[in-house]
């Protein structure tokens, strides 16, 4: 049976590419008697759905003022970070 640290990497992996017919076996086993495992995956796919929208072009602001291009590269600077820190910190 996979760990939590392993079904955690595969979650990550299912994001990027499709997972072999064994991984996503031994995936669903996983996340059906791993609570922890499950509430991690449905974290996962909110924010994965959460940045998909935020990349989606806005019909109607709302009256919202758009960003300026700068902020919008210090924003996507800022997560480019974090998620190279966290690959990093993956490799250990």
């Amino acid at each position: 049976m996979l760990s939590c640290k392993e079904i955690g990497e595969l979650l990550s992996q299912a994001m990027d590419r499709k997972l072999s017919f064994r991984e996503r076996l031994g995936l669903k086993f996983h996340l059906f008697i791993c609570k922890t495992c499950s509430c991690y995956d449905r974290q996962l796919q909110f924010i994965a759905r959460s940045a998909r929208r935020l990349m989606q072009p806005k019909k109607d602001n709302q009256g919202i003022p758009p960003l300026s291009n700068e902020a919008e590269a210090r924003i996507n600077n800022a997560i480019k970070q974090r998620l190279d820190k966290e690959e990093t910190n993956k490799e250990r």
